[in-house]
């Protein structure tokens, strides 16, 4: 697939995180203190306006990001087993903060700080505070074993993150915050379900919502272990009635221009990759949105 061009243990968990937390804490902090050293070069510029003073909109100054070389993704075939299909990879971006990439001279990685693991992704978390403003949208990710009769895939490990109603990323354009992204660990029905806002449209790319699968979340601290990087497309019925809030303004004159087709990572999928990469979305601008897609994984 094509590179992006624009590039980005909760308490609501089960209480057995809680045990397993205590444990993760220091050896994902003491990672970070080991990567935070290292750095490359940064070219890549994230536009978008965000205002002064609202929460989803701080951040001290705006930084800079490549991504580290890793195998470009091929065009997947559309290949099934049963009922379900294989999710195609795509390119994580310049905003991961999965350790494969820096901002301001440090390895960036939230994987290992204490906190990313929460079902409700809108809060910063840890030392940093602040709250993305947006219309809320809960998503319920479904992963199955496309070999195994769609079989679902219980305890593996979701990361998924995605840009403000702005179009910025935090971490990177909002280094004060790091709000938008989250683990979450599949039920015995593989499912996960995240609470966020509905994210901009930037210029130069098709709305979208990163995400990482990995085996477990032990594994779940460096993209180096992640089973499957790609993308969702947000439903364009959803886009033009999010879009069209004052909130959402830039978004708007934005996704004007832009499709699926001639999108820069989506652009080469095929029309039922697309179907399969689109969340079912219902809901409205006052209620907020609820949406689910399946996640296909040949084990």
């Amino acid at each position: 697939m094509a590179m992006e061009n624009h590039d980005a243990h909760d308490l609501g968990l089960p209480h057995d995180l809680d045990v397993m937390g205590r444990k993760e804490v220091g050896r994902r902090q003491t990672l970070w203190l080991l990567l935070s050293g290292a750095s490359v070069a940064l070219v890549a510029a994230c536009g978008g306006d965000d205002s002064t003073g609202s929460s989803s909109d701080s951040g001290a100054g705006t930084t800079t990001a490549t991504p580290t070389p890793s195998p470009t993704p091929t065009p997947t075939p559309a290949s099934t087993s049963g009922s379900c299909a294989v999710t195609p990879a795509e390119t994580n971006g310049p905003y991961p903060a999965d350790g494969s990439n820096s901002a301001n001279g440090s390895v960036v990685n939230a994987l290992i700080q204490s906190g990313i693991v929460r079902a409700d992704i809108r809060p910063s978390f840890g030392s940093y505070s602040g709250t993305a403003d947006g219309i809320t949208t809960l998503l319920t990710i479904t992963l199955v074993n496309t070999n195994g009769s769609c079989a679902p895939l219980a305890g593996y490990a979701v990361y998924i993150w995605h840009c403000t109603r702005s179009g910025q990323y935090s971490l990177y354009d909002l280094p004060q915050q790091n709000y938008l992204r989250g683990v979450g660990v599949t039920d015995s029905n593989g499912q996960v379900t995240f609470t966020t806002i509905f994210p901009g449209c930037y210029s130069g790319r098709y709305p979208h919502i990163h995400f990482e699968v990995y085996p477990s979340l032990d594994k779940a601290t460096t993209y180096a272990n992640r089973v499957l990087v790609s993308q969702f497309a947000m439903p364009a019925d959803a886009c033009n009635t999010v879009y069209a809030t004052s909130a959402y303004a830039t978004s708007k004159t934005n996704f004007a221009s832009i499709t699926t087709a001639n999108d820069n990572v989506f652009g080469d999928n095929s029309t039922a990759q697309i179907t399969a990469m689109t969340p079912v979305m219902t809901g409205d601008i006052t209620n907020g949105y609820t949406g689910s897609v399946t996640v296909g994984l040949a084990v």
